[in-house]
């Protein structure tokens, strides 16, 4: 019994594992993000529930430049409500080819890794909600899908709890 029990956790356990990133490094078109996220983008996108219920849909103005290692990516959103915000990432290569990124509303550091078409960014996310601000945790999986178009599918969880879904189409010019 007690090595059923043993085996059954570790299944359940395995079953909760997220792919990496490296799964991907033979897929292409290679994304650069340096390439990629430069110049100016457009991006369309919607935020659904932990039901899939659409709540929010979005259009982002993007106008992203290197200097070197680092990039500033600057995020306009138009929300279907009518309301605005932005967002200014400021990203960094690091030596073995992974970004880290910071903004104002973002605890800490991103992380981004990428691999083939693939980039995986992770990030904890300062977010108001009805006048209170929650941290929650993002899980971006970004997929380079040709040199114009990337898609985009971020997990959004609090102390593991799946809240919901964000989708996102980039397009370059």
């Amino acid at each position: 019994m007690k090595l059923l029990s043993t085996a059954l956790l570790a299944l359940g356990l395995s079953a909760c594992a997220t792919p990496g990133v490296e799964q991907y490094r033979a897929e292409q078109p290679a994304l650069d993000l340096q390439t990629y996220l430069n110049g100016r983008l457009d991006a369309w996108g919607m935020f659904q529930g932990r039901g899939g219920e659409v709540q929010k849909r979005f259009h982002v103005a993007i106008d992203a430049k290197w200097e070197g290692d680092t990039g500033i990516l600057d995020e306009n959103f138009s929300w279907s409500d009518g309301t605005q915000s932005r967002r200014v990432w400021t990203l960094t290569k690091q030596a073995d080819g992974s970004f880290r990124g910071r903004a104002d509303d973002v605890v800490g550091e991103a992380i981004g890794e990428v691999a083939g078409n693939a980039l995986r960014w992770r990030y904890v996310l300062a977010l108001p909600v009805d006048g209170k601000v929650y941290h929650v945790d993002f899980d971006d999986w970004m997929f380079l899908i040709d040199d114009k178009v990337m898609l985009n599918r971020s997990y959004m969880s609090k102390w593991g709890f799946r809240l919901g879904e964000v989708s996102l189409s980039f397009s370059k010019p």
